[in-house]
Formats: structure tokens, C-alpha cells, sequence
């Protein structure tokens, strides 16, 4: 049910959606050979939808869901990659090679459609 301050239900709607985003797109990868390792991990800097394992490698993945993939693409901004970027090195504190694990910074876009589309290493270290 809505609450006052929602009474359409639409940030349930859009939590649910990006939800349902998620889970398709770690099928995708499943698909692919990878492992979840972990989905919704907050770290300091913020929370990473996916992390995920081929080997010793780590892929951390922001899903981005709206009725297009352009709108979807629109939606990440610099300080969420910052965010993203501070919750990895967080995380990687724990793995075996520590700061020197293999790693990559993935985005999904999902439309409205279902539509995934994958950009690896969709931004770099600056």
C-alpha cells in the first residue's frame, strides 16, 4: 500500500522494477560463466546492484533500468561512479590479492522492454 507522502505507489513500482532489472541481468551474466558474489553490497561509498566472480576476477556492475536505453544511460552520474568506485576498494580489501585483484566496472542498461544492454569497463579510473 502507498503511503501519504507516495499515494500512487510509484517508488515501490520503481523499486520493484529495478528489482526485476537486477535479476535479469545476473542471469545474463550467469549465462555468461559468472557467479554472483554479491547483490545490493553497501560499502562506504555507497551500494554496487552486482558483484560478480569469473575466477579470480571480480566484475562490479551498476544496473541502470528506464522505459529506454538512452534514459536508462542518462541516469549515471560522476558522483555515483565515485561512490562506486570507493564501495570496490572497500570490497577488494578482502580478497586474496587485495587492491591487485583483477577487476572491471561494468553498466546494464535495461529498457523498458527487457532489453539488456552490457558496456564493460563502462568507465575508467581517473
Amino acid at each position: 500500500m502507498a503511503g501519504p507522502r507516495d499515494p500512487h505507489g510509484r517508488g515501490q513500482r520503481a523499486y520493484l522494477a529495478g528489482t526485476a532489472a537486477e535479476d535479469l541481468v545476473a542471469r545474463h551474466y550467469e549465462h555468461r560463466g559468472y557467479s554472483i558474489a554479491e547483490r545490493r553490497w553497501r560499502g562506504a561509498g555507497g551500494e554496487v546492484d552486482l558483484i560478480l566472480r569469473q575466477g579470480a576476477a571480480l566484475v562490479f556492475v551498476e544496473v541502470k533500468h528506464s522505459k529506454t536505453r538512452d534514459r536508462a544511460a542518462a541516469r549515471i552520474t560522476q558522483a555515483q561512479t565515485r561512490r562506486i568506485y570507493a564501495s570496490a576498494g572497500q570490497y577488494l580489501e578482502n580478497e586474496p590479492a587485495g587492491q591487485l585483484t583483477e577487476a572491471r566496472f561494468d553498466v546494464a542498461l535495461v529498457d523498458g522492454a527487457g532489453a539488456i544492454e552490457i558496456i564493460e569497463n563502462a568507465f575508467g579510473l581517473d
